[in-house]
């Protein structure tokens, strides 16, 4: 059935319903005659059927995002909720998705049930899409019966994940663009600028200040050698996205030393802590073992050093210790949270507890990079005004020279 499902094609096809209306429209099926078949067990008289043309430049398929992952989740738990068959639902989902690969991908997880496959076995395919975390949780609840449930606290899930995300995205991103376009601005007029000036310098005939020689000596050098500086640089870019992709010993020192800035380290630290108590409560609400669930919050919590540190947690409660004691020992989490997990493990509403930490942590990060952003402005413009007032200050200095001279 997987390799049938894979030669599925959709087809767009033109007909006559039973009332005689002329209708049209798109479906998948694996060929023309088996399109035509489906049609009239719909009733509708087929008169062309044709496979959808691919477009000309590209495969034109859009990539599956977690957002779609987390409509999917939330549209699929309605349906269960309003009593729809699974395999029926996975039917009006797939096909009213606006993503078609997200829809491609649907239907085939649609026939893998059709032919008694377990939801979670199916989703399990596609590990590029659907996480162990999310597998874990369909499982769960497949087995207790309350699938919907628990595809509504995925959707849940990565909602906030997500939020998580860019949030952190959106505390990077604002001072990279800034500092990459005061460095264009830069080079623009080392490079245009300051030589027009050093042609009206030279007819002067007077020395020049010691600042204005030194801007001058830089342009001069970038303006002979700037293919040797572009060569450079792009191979300083490449040859460090190249090793940050190929080691992973790179990576963790990144994300160590990430950690341990000042400001962005918080916020990490924050965001990390967030991402862990979201996980853990989610995964032992759904009545995933406290062992099991740590498994897949080690790899949740976007941290190296963090992902570390919950295996570690994992092996200790596995011979017996409490998580509390687990967490405490390791040094990466706060006193409050250690001191609510306690609480959580001691009532037994554990679930309930880390879902608190997680919204307050949500809520730092928050803060955190509203603050951060509120900081950087004032700083970013304050670092480019005076880089741009050197370079301007060091082209009239020249000038104010000569007029006090005349």
């Amino acid at each position: 059935m997987k390799q049938q499902s894979e030669k599925t094609s959709t087809f767009l096809w033109q007909g006559v319903d039973r009332h005689g209306t002329r209708v049209k429209g798109d479906l998948s099926a694996l060929s023309p005659m088996l399109a035509r078949a489906e049609l009239r067990r719909q009733g509708i008289k087929p008169l062309k059927v044709r496979k959808k043309p691919q477009p000309l430049f590209g495969s034109g398929k859009k990539k599956i995002t977690a957002a779609d992952i987390s409509v999917f989740s939330r549209q699929l738990a309605t349906m269960m909720a309003a009593g729809v068959p699974l395999v029926q639902s996975f039917e009006i989902v797939g096909r009213g998705h606006n993503n078609p690969s997200m829809q491609a991908l649907l239907l085939h997880i649609k026939g893998d049930i059709e032919s008694g496959t377990s939801m979670a076995a199916a989703l399990r395919k596609h590990p590029a899409c659907f996480d162990e975390l999310v597998c874990n949780l369909v499982a769960a609840g497949e087995q207790a019966g309350v699938l919907d449930i628990l595809l509504d606290k995925i959707a849940t899930y990565k909602e906030k994940t997500e939020s998580i995300k860019g949030k952190l995205k959106k505390a990077m991103f604002y001072p990279a663009a800034v500092i990459i376009v005061a460095i264009i601005v830069t080079v623009v007029i080392m490079l245009f600028v300051i030589p027009q000036f050093k042609a009206l310098f030279s007819s002067f005939g007077a020395d020049l200040p010691a600042f204005t020689l030194l801007v001058i000596a830089i342009s001069d050098v970038m303006r002979n050698y700037w293919l040797l500086m572009a060569v450079g640089v792009a191979a300083l870019v490449f040859a460090i996205i190249s090793t940050f992709k190929r080691s992973r010993a790179f990576r963790d020192t990144l994300d160590r030393t990430a950690l341990h800035m000042p400001v962005i380290g918080t916020i990490l630290r924050k965001a990390a802590v967030a991402r862990f108590a979201r996980t853990l409560s989610t995964l032992f609400a759904a009545g995933v073992p406290l062992v099991d669930a740590l498994e897949s919050v080690s790899g949740a919590t976007g941290s190296v050093v963090y992902a570390n540190a919950v295996k570690v947690m994992r092996d200790d409660i596995a011979t017996g210790q409490s998580l509390q004691l687990a967490m405490q020992q390791r040094g990466l989490f706060p006193h409050m949270v250690v001191q609510m997990t306690a609480i959580g493990e001691e009532s037994g509403a554990l679930d309930a507890m880390l879902a608190k930490v997680a919204d307050f942590y949500e809520e730092q990060v928050d803060n955190a990079v509203d603050a951060l952003s509120s900081l950087l402005e004032p700083l970013i413009m304050i670092v480019i005004g005076a880089l741009v007032g050197s370079l301007v200050v060091a082209m009239y200095l020249p000038i104010f020279k000569l007029a006090t001279v005349i």
